[in-house]
């Protein structure tokens, strides 16, 4: 069955996540649902005089003015029939498609890779051909766009209580890796009943890493296919883990780069494992010979960084 969920004041959170949310659409596995996304705070809005339309959903959650903590308008949570915490969440994207003809960039005081060096507010609102699915800012070349949630994630566990969407955990959230597009799959830990799913801070493309803080943050359309596997099926694991038609994916957050990369590396490890006959110290040299890490981002307290497994190669 096909849902649609659009954002609206009484379906969507202003930078939050919380385990004592309520879901707004409770669905069966195997269902899909496409969200139809808004980004941007009134602080980021572009002035009239730039002839860029401020779209009316948008427009009604800021008059709204929702109690806010972080930065991210989040579509939902939508819940899942039957899901307990210990099941997995097994998340299709299935498509992403822009949803206005602009979107922004923007460096903020105390913020970003390099806060010291780029100390006041410089936004930067860039226009977008959706035909052509390229954007362009006015200072720069017109670059192809590669449309990506940078925040999906499942209801954190209920002792953490209300969190900033800042920084991803191990529910997900605010991962801003840009391999989860169109064709990939996520694979959440299940902390609550329902699982309970948001979605949100369409980005329009982005380079690892993320540095200035924004990607080109815009309002997006995706359609998601959620399937739920129950404990003890195999495929339980107490992070999130991905995969896409070329790849199979592994994350690691922590406000240190160095623990972000071991966390990524001993999932590529268990992942291995899991999957093959090679031994942990053969896997680890397997990772060494074939295995990618890259910085996801550096800008959310929590760094990311995901390793990327070739299929085929192994299994």
């Amino acid at each position: 069955m096909l849902h649609r969920l659009a954002s609206t004041p009484s379906t969507v959170r202003f930078g939050m996540f919380d385990a004592a949310f309520p879901p707004v659409l409770t669905i069966a596995s195997g269902d899909t649902v496409m969200f139809e996304c808004v980004s941007g705070g009134p602080e980021v809005m572009p002035t009239p005089e730039q002839g860029l339309a401020i779209p009316p959903a948008l427009q009604a959650i800021h008059d709204a003015r929702l109690e806010r903590i972080g930065p991210h308008i989040l579509t939902g949570p939508v819940a899942v029939a039957g899901a307990e915490p210990g099941d997995t969440l097994e998340l299709r994207i299935e498509a992403i498609e822009p949803a206005v003809d602009w979107g922004y960039c923007a460096v903020r005081p105390l913020a970003g890779t390099l806060p010291e060096d780029f100390p006041d507010r410089y936004v930067s609102h860039i226009r977008v051909d959706r035909a052509a699915m390229t954007c362009k800012p006015n200072w720069g070349p017109t670059m192809p766009l590669r449309p990506f949630f940078g925040t999906i994630g499942v209801s954190p566990p209920p002792r953490y209580g209300r969190l900033s969407s800042k920084e991803p955990r191990e529910h997900g959230g605010n991962m801003d890796c840009k391999e989860l597009t169109t064709g990939a799959t996520i694979f959440f830990p299940v902390w609550v009943p329902g699982a309970n799913l948001s979605v949100g801070d369409g980005h329009g493309r982005q380079g690892d890493g993320e540095v200035c803080v924004n990607a080109l943050e815009m309002g997006l359309t995706g359609t998601f296919t959620f399937i739920l596997h129950k404990r003890g099926d195999g495929t339980g694991h107490s992070w999130p883990r991905a995969e896409t038609p070329s790849h199979f994916i592994t994350l690691g957050f922590n406000e240190d780069l160095d623990l972000a990369m071991k966390q990524a590396l001993r999932g590529m490890i268990e992942l291995i494992v899991s999957r093959s006959a090679l031994t942990r110290v053969q896997a680890y040299q397997f990772c060494s010979l074939a295995v990618d890490f890259r910085v996801t981002q550096t800008v959310n307290s929590e760094k990311g960084v995901h390793g990327m497994l070739e299929k085929g190669l192994l299994f």
